[in-house]
């Protein structure tokens, strides 16, 4: 299947508006065949993940970015649901500590990129230091605006290394968004992940989007490309994201690695 069409050219200058969260084009059977469909995914994610485990020679980088109740913590469920935890960590960024901002505001994060044989999976990002940063203006403008360059740079450094880097954006809409608030209000079991500070940061919907746009226009390169992912369907989005990212994983061309010689031999008594 080709997601070319949700990948972000280097170069590019990007338009949200212009870009549908409801699309599902890429899929034309039944939400519940897709359902059927990302399983299969995940079962294959699982197993290259072991093969990459093994290898222990390359390593995958996933950034998961998007607007509050996008759906980046139901992605990391329900997509790598079944691989291994050893070779498998999700590295959540929030509020930045004390320490963390007495270094520079990549310190916290290359501590956290894969090592061989390793899948990291980003919880936002370094991307929160031109989006949040920006929209409430916690820095001077002349010191976020040199950071689309700094990340580009950053994440050559790490293909340059070995690693594979696959960034999302879950793209949701404003009604969209609404939903699924007051969804998280209206049945007890979920109401323990309504913050009020969502609906704080809801005023700044525009802001976030424009933020977005300059952060995806400015850091799609051939070696890290954003891929603006339909999210209103939860669904799509499983599927489009374990799509593309088994689709990297065989084209990584891992192989397990050579046994050890004379195993033939070895009787366990």
């Amino acid at each position: 299947m080709n997601f070319d069409r949700y990948r972000v050219k280097p170069g590019k200058r990007v338009r949200l508006a212009k870009r549908d969260p409801s699309d599902r084009a890429l899929f034309e059977g039944s939400k519940e065949d897709a359902v059927i469909r990302t399983m299969e995914l995940t079962d294959r994610l699982e197993e290259l993940q072991e093969v990459l485990y093994a290898e222990s020679k390359q390593k995958l980088l996933i950034v998961l970015q998007g607007m509050d109740t996008a759906g980046k913590d139901g992605t990391i469920r329900l997509v790598f649901d079944g691989v291994n935890p050893s070779g498998v960590k999700v590295a959540p960024f929030k509020k930045p500590t004390e320490e963390e901002l007495s270094h520079d505001f990549l310190w916290r994060v290359h501590k956290q990129v894969p090592g061989k044989g390793e899948i990291v999976i980003f919880n936002r990002s370094h991307y929160e230091d031109v989006l949040v940063v920006r929209v409430h203006n916690l820095v001077p403008k002349k010191i976020w605006k040199l950071r689309y360059e700094q990340i580009v740079d950053f994440e050559r450094l790490l293909t340059d290394t070995g690693t594979k880097i696959l960034k999302f954006f879950l793209q949701i809409d404003r009604d969209e968004q609404k939903q699924r608030l007051e969804a998280r209000l209206a049945e007890p079991d979920k109401q323990w992940k309504f913050n009020m500070q969502d609906v704080e940061e809801r005023k700044h919907w525009d802001a976030y989007t424009k933020a977005y746009e300059a952060a995806l226009s400015r850091t799609s390169t051939a070696n890290a490309p954003w891929y603006v992912i339909p999210s209103n369907q939860k669904w799509y989005r499983n599927y489009a994201i374990a799509s593309i990212v088994v689709e990297t994983l065989e084209e990584m061309k891992i192989r397990h690695p050579e046994a050890d010689p004379g195993l033939a031999t070895v009787v366990i008594e």
